[in-house]
């Protein structure tokens, strides 16, 4: 299997598992708490952050951005050549669709059954611009400072906060948002809503991107997990002769 192959494949599990965890949790919720919108979307946005520091850490070696805008920004930085991107993207959307339909089939719902859920409006795109704005720095801030290991909990902490602290509830995904809207449950988005939401999203992978090549303009070297080996000893003159 080809590099690519797996890292296309790692794109598309991690991704679906990711929606799963969205429409999942908030399936359950909605059960569970239905008359608590407010501790729906706690119990919503705990699971989401939770599965998202599993995903980061169990596929990063692989590949773990599960966003189509990460990923582009990715390749804007130089890390992806074009055949790459366009394979992780599509894997991102394939898998997003994926994980939606086996949350519905999951919860006894139908497979598929677009969202009535419309989110619109100036306020809403903002928060959508805002929160991949913000989760682009949490991304690259925490890389290009030298600290690849601590993204996984850097992101997962994010989403969790922004679900609170952005009007959208912070979907931030092109790939997530589109797949949502084959769910009419507590996550849904109506599919007229999707267009504003991805627009707003691609806004603020441009507004990221720049950010982060002026905050973060130079990568640190990394340090290697080996220590150098130490140079070979001088043979003694006196001994030789």
């Amino acid at each position: 299997m080809s590099v690519l192959t797996r890292r296309a494949m790692a794109e598309f599990v991690g991704t679906a598992f990711l929606v799963m965890a969205v429409v999942g949790s908030g399936v359950m919720a909605s059960r569970l708490s239905p008359n608590d919108v407010g501790l729906q979307l706690l119990q919503n946005s705990f699971a989401t952050g939770a599965a998202l520091v599993a995903l980061i850490l169990a596929l990063q070696p692989v590949s773990a951005s599960f966003n189509p805008v990460v990923t582009l920004v990715e390749r804007a930085l130089g890390l992806l050549d074009t055949p790459t991107t366009l394979a992780l993207i599509a894997a991102q959307f394939a898998g997003g669709l994926a994980g939606t339909v086996l949350a519905n089939l999951m919860f006894g719902l139908n497979a598929v059954t677009l969202s009535t859920h419309e989110r619109a409006g100036t306020g809403l795109w903002l928060g959508e611009v805002m929160a991949t704005i913000g989760l682009l720095l949490v991304i690259f801030g925490t890389i290009r400072s030298g600290r690849p290991d601590k993204v996984a909990f850097a992101v997962g902490g994010y989403i969790a906060a922004a679900y609170w602290f952005t009007s959208s509830t912070s979907f931030a995904n092109p790939a997530v948002t589109l797949a949502r809207t084959i769910t009419d449950t507590f996550a849904g988005i109506a599919p007229e809503s999707a267009p504003g939401f991805i627009l707003a999203q691609l806004l603020g992978g441009a507004v990221g991107l720049f950010l982060v090549r002026t905050l973060y303009p130079l990568v640190p070297a990394l340090p290697s997990p080996l220590p150098a080996p130490a140079p070979a000893p001088v043979p003694d003159r006196k001994v030789l002769s």
